[in-house]
């Protein structure tokens, strides 16, 4: 009987995925979940249970509840939901910028131009297509509300994140695909009390692609080599979904 190379390739190609680490990315998530201050919290009903027959739940919650993808057309009208995104475009290869230390001594700190220059003498430029995460270890904080909030006296959130320089030079000069981090925001709060909006977030959605909000595990990712699974429902005309995020490691260790 004649072997199918092609069948034989492919399971080969899982088994060698299968042998590999993998690192979810994806917090738990439920009603005492730190979530977006604008949005309520998250409901559970018990709809029927197994002296029913079978156990199911309702669940209310916003569409951008705990780990989830953000669509372009959460920001940007007239532009692609969460159903059109396509399955190649969710898997990437991933790369992970480093700004822990910076974040410990400003925990509002927006990642710099010098700061990828850094990570690109280090690593290697970062290849187009890669989904860029930005590791501020800030999903260490999970699941307390108020360490993740980080409120000041005055009410203000107080949290790091990106910069639109930077974003601009990782999609228009090395063509990244897609983007993720930590937090609530793209913006870091000092960039949102600045400018009054999320200009960061806006200028990702814009580029038609999506972002993943409130990463976490990221501590645990190489710098380069891994591959980011970015799992997501399809409902419709969705702005944004919890998503199962996680990462396969380019080694077994």
């Amino acid at each position: 009987m004649a072997v199918d190379c092609k069948k034989l390739q492919l399971a080969q190609a899982l088994q060698t995925i299968k042998d590999k680490k993998w690192i979810d990315l994806t917090h738990i998530f439920g009603a005492t979940s730190p979530h977006f201050n604008a949005f309520p919290s998250l409901e559970k009903t018990l709809l029927f249970t197994h002296d029913d027959g079978f156990l199911a739940q309702n669940f209310s919650f916003a569409g951008q509840y705990g780990t989830h993808l953000d669509a372009p057309v959460h920001f940007v009208r007239n532009t692609r939901h969460v159903e059109d995104l396509k399955l190649k475009e969710l898997v990437l290869p991933l790369v992970v910028v480093n700004i822990v230390d910076q974040v410990e001594e400003d925990d509002e700190y927006t990642i710099t131009l010098d700061d990828i220059v850094f990570f690109e003498q280090q690593h290697g430029l970062i290849e187009a297509g890669s989904f860029v995460a930005l590791r501020t270890d800030w999903s260490k904080r999970w699941p307390n509300r108020d360490a993740f909030n980080n409120k000041d006296d005055t009410g203000r959130n107080h949290a790091p994140g990106w910069s639109v320089d930077v974003l601009k030079f990782l999609f228009e000069k090395r063509h990244i695909s897609a983007i993720g981090h930590e937090t609530f925001d793209t913006d870091s709060s000092k960039e949102y009390a600045k400018n009054g909006q999320l200009l960061a977030e806006y200028y990702v959605l814009d580029q038609d692609t999506y972002q993943i909000e409130l990463l976490t595990n990221l501590h645990e990712l190489p710098a380069k080599g891994a591959i980011i699974f970015n799992i997501v429902a399809k409902p419709e005309e969705a702005s944004g979904f919890p998503v199962r995020s996680f990462a396969v490691l380019p080694d077994n260790e």
